[in-house]
C-alpha cells in the first residue's frame, strides 16, 4: 500500500476515531472537576443526538469486497482501545481515591466512566468477538471483563445470533415489554443461557462442562483480576466506584439490545422451525455522527446478515428492507427509559412492520 493510499485510508477512517475524544473528555472531567464531570453524559445524551439531527444521514456504502488489509486504520482504533480504556479506568480510579473532590463528584465521574466503557468499550468488544483472530478475541474478553459482563461473548455468539427474533433469545425485546422488565429478565436469563450454550458446545465434542476449554473459567479469572485490581488500587471505595461504572456500562448495553429488535419476531414455519434471519428483523439508524461513534452498530440488519463483516463494510440496506428508527440509538435509548413514550412511538411502527412483512399473520 502506498503512502498516499495510507493517508487517504486514514482520512476516511478518522471520524471513527472519535472515541478517543471521549477518553480525553473523561481526563478533562477529572482535572477540572465540578460541573465538568457532566461533559461525557451531556455529549452522549444531549449533544450527540442534536448533532445527528443537524448533520443528517449517511447512506453511502463502502464496497463490501474491500480486502481486510485495506482497513488498517479502521481496525487499529478497535485494537488499541483496550489499553486506552484500561489506563483511563484504573488511572482515574487511583487518582480519584487520593483526590479531595466531593463524594458526589467521584460517583458522578464513575457514572460517566461507565458511559465510556459501555457505549464504546462493549461496542468495540462486540466488533472483535466476531473475529477469528486470537488477539481480537483476547481484547474483547479484556474489555468485557472490565465491566464484569464476560458471558456476553457466549450469549451473543451462540444464543443471540442463532435465535434472534424467537422466544429462545432473551435479548429480543417483546412487544409491549418495558425496558425495565426487559432489563431484569436479561440479567437473569442471559448468564444461564450463555452457560448452557457452552455446555452444549462441549457436549458435541464429548467433553464435560468442567473441561478447561469452557470459556467460563477464563471469564471468571479475568473478572476476578479486575475486581482484585480495583480493590488493591482503591480499597473498598475503589471497588465500589469500579462496580458503579460496570453497572452503568451494562445498563447502556442492554438499552441498545432492547432497541435493536423490539417487537420484531421471525415467522414460525409449518415444520416447527423458524425462518432464516432477514434484514427486516433488526431496527436500524443511518444518522451519520452516531454511526461514527458506534462504529456502524446502527447498520444492524447487515451485521446479522454478515456477522464477521468488519464495521466499515456494513451496508445500509434501505428502508424497504431494513426498518429504520425515527432517531439514532442514543436518542432512542433515552426514549426507552420512558415506557409510555417509547411505546407510543414504537408500537405503531411495529404494527406497520407486521402489515408490511407478514400480512398473512393475523395472530401474534
Amino acid at each position: 500500500m502506498s503512502n498516499k493510499n495510507i493517508f487517504l485510508s486514514f482520512k476516511s477512517a478518522a471520524p471513527f476515531w472519535s472515541s478517543i475524544l471521549f477518553a480525553i473528555s473523561l481526563w478533562v472531567s477529572f482535572i477540572m472537576q465540578g460541573w465538568a464531570i457532566l461533559i461525557v453524559p451531556i455529549v452522549t445524551l444531549v449533544i450527540l443526538p442534536l448533532i445527528d439531527q443537524y448533520v443528517g444521514l449517511r447512506i453511502v456504502n463502502l464496497d463490501p469486497n474491500i480486502k481486510e488489509s485495506q482497513l488498517y486504520w479502521y481496525q487499529l482504533i478497535t485494537l488499541i482501545w483496550a489499553p486506552v480504556q484500561f489506563l483511563t479506568l484504573f488511572g482515574i480510579l487511583v487518582l480519584t481515591i487520593s483526590n479531595d473532590m466531593a463524594l458526589i463528584e467521584k460517583i458522578g465521574l464513575f457514572c460517566a466512566m461507565g458511559m465510556l466503557t459501555g457505549t464504546i468499550g462493549i461496542n468495540y468488544a462486540h466488533e472483535m468477538m466476531h473475529k477469528s483472530g486470537k488477539l481480537e478475541r483476547w481484547l474483547a474478553d479484556i474489555l468485557l471483563a472490565m465491566v464484569l459482563y464476560s458471558h456476553f461473548r457466549s450469549e451473543h455468539l451462540l444464543v443471540h445470533h442463532v435465535h434472534v427474533g424467537t422466544p429462545k433469545d432473551a435479548v429480543t425485546a417483546k412487544y409491549n415489554e418495558s425496558f425495565y422488565k426487559f432489563f431484569m429478565r436479561v440479567l437473569i436469563q442471559c448468564p444461564v443461557s450463555s452457560f448452557k450454550s457452552e455446555v452444549k458446545k462441549l457436549g458435541r465434542k464429548r467433553l464435560p462442562p468442567s473441561d478447561f476449554s469452557n470459556p467460563f473459567y477464563l471469564y471468571a479469572a479475568i473478572q476476578f483480576f479486575m475486581i482484585v485490581l480495583s480493590a488493591l488500587l482503591g480499597g473498598l471505595f475503589g471497588l465500589f466506584l469500579f462496580l458503579i461504572q460496570a453497572f452503568i456500562a451494562v445498563l447502556l448495553l442492554e438499552i441498545v439490545n432492547y432497541i435493536e429488535h423490539y417487537g420484531l419476531t421471525r415467522k414460525r414455519l409449518k415444520n416447527g422451525k423458524y425462518e432464516f434471519v432477514k434484514p427486516h428483523h433488526s431496527w436500524n439508524s443511518t444518522f451519520k455522527v452516531s454511526n461514527w461513534v458506534l462504529i456502524n452498530l446502527q447498520r444492524h440488519s447487515d451485521h446479522h446478515f454478515k456477522p464477521a463483516r468488519s464495521f466499515p463494510l456494513l451496508q445500509n440496506l434501505g428502508v424497504t428492507k431494513a426498518p429504520q428508527l425515527p432517531h439514532s440509538y442514543p436518542a432512542m435509548g433515552i426514549l426507552a427509559l420512558f415506557p409510555r413514550a417509547w411505546m407510543s412511538v414504537m408500537n405503531p411502527r411495529v404494527t406497520r412492520w407486521r402489515e408490511m412483512f407478514y400480512p398473512e399473520v393475523t395472530k401474534w
